[in-house]
């Protein structure tokens, strides 16, 4: 499990992209934070971000584009998305204009994984990540016009 910045250094006002990266073992896989399929809504991951600190997150998360689709017959599921492999999940944020230049991380407030693998699923582990951002000297560059409002004091 992995978070990361992209870029990793920003300035003021800007708009970074946030990554929470797992990396799952062969034979193992994990959900999306939404199921398209109502049955299957129980079965996600939660990630919850803090809402204070050197960033203000923006939109929505963004789960993997891609996912398998299995069918669950049993669990009365007929479309069950799921990720293997690789999975990145990302979400924007605004590095806050008034933050301090400086190295920082950001911890997410919460992470509620699932894995399972062909028989199984484990319980859910709560995790709290953290990523590192650079926020660089100088003056705040002006923040995306669609972020303002969420940015604002």
């Amino acid at each position: 499990l992995e978070a990361s910045f992209d870029p990793p250094q920003a300035k003021p006002g800007q708009t970074v992209t946030f990554k929470l990266t797992l990396h799952l073992n062969d034979g193992y896989h994990t959900y999306p934070t939404r199921q398209a399929d109502k049955p299957a809504a129980g079965l996600v991951n939660v990630i919850q971000f803090p809402t204070d600190g050197p960033v203000v997150f923006v939109d929505a998360t963004e789960d993997p584009a891609d996912f398998q689709v299995k069918s669950e017959p049993e669990a009365g599921i007929p479309r069950l998305r799921v990720h293997t492999g690789e999975v990145v999940y990302t979400r924007k944020a605004v590095v806050r204009p008034t933050a301090k230049p400086g190295a920082t991380t950001v911890q997410l407030s919460a992470f509620r994984m699932m894995v399972c693998d062909a028989k199984n699923c484990y319980p859910s582990r709560a995790l709290q990540p953290e990523a590192a951002l650079t926020v660089l000297d100088g003056p705040p560059v002006p923040v995306e016009a669609k972020y303002a409002d969420a940015v604002k004091p």
